[in-house]
């Protein structure tokens, strides 16, 4: 079972570092890593490739990003972290035990928020239930599905928002994910430069407009 780990990137050059030196273990272990850029003008890309990463470009859009990796990627199980997020020690052992365990398609990580507000914790543990309850998961937890299952889905769809939502949604299809209880950690700079409470707020209204019809399109605009 080899592993590609695919990060979208777009200005993520201030909290890079300690992520890419995660990522350059991980390939000293035999995992393919493919950093995905969208257009950075911050230094990112120089940093990554400083690291000795592959980078490739994109048109700026995680879910095309995302999808360019895929197609680049040799792994049979890949796995699409965010660029501001580290996963846990012993990550891919974890992950080929749980899939080797209970012939899991795909799965996520629970998460961990990294940040000072309160708030953030309990934002975790809500996110974390409702994906054991829904099965849906989001970016943030580094979701992981065999190559097989990734195309049996035709792969992220081509939209501007809740493309981690819909990718989780047509897998359903397939299989129920696994949940892997240790966490990644991410960061809360996106809740706390916006605040949190008025995030909390943003999101909910958002996913409840998406479960109604709206499309992507109309709810990125809102979300910028």
């Amino acid at each position: 079972m080899r592993f590609s780990i695919i990060v979208p990137m777009l200005n993520e050059a201030p909290g890079l570092p300690g992520v890419l030196a995660r990522l350059v273990e991980l390939e000293r272990q035999g995992c393919e890593i493919l950093i995905v850029d969208g257009g950075s003008d911050d230094g990112s890309v120089a940093l990554a490739e400083r690291a000795g990463l592959r980078v490739l470009s994109s048109p700026k859009s995680r879910a095309r990003q995302m999808n360019l990796g895929a197609a680049q990627a040799t792994g049979d199980v890949l796995l699409f972290l965010h660029a501001d997020t580290l996963l846990p020690e012993g990550a891919l052992a974890t992950v080929r035990q749980t899939m080797l365990k209970t012939a899991a398609m795909w799965g996520r990580f629970d998460v961990v928020i990294d940040g000072k507000h309160p708030m953030l914790r309990v934002i975790a543990t809500l996110m974390n239930h409702r994906s054991r309850w829904t099965g849906i998961a989001t970016g943030d937890q580094a979701i992981f599905v065999t190559r097989k299952a990734f195309d049996a889905v035709g792969g992220y769809p081509d939209q501007p928002l809740m493309e981690d939502v819909e990718l989780s949604h047509r897998l359903l299809a397939l299989a129920r994910p696994a949940c892997i209880q240790a966490p990644v950690l991410t960061s809360g700079r996106r809740w706390e430069s916006r605040g949190v409470w008025r995030t909390i707020w943003l999101m909910w209204r958002l996913r409840w407009a998406y479960w109604r019809g709206t499309p992507a399109e109309q709810l990125a605009q809102r979300y910028r």
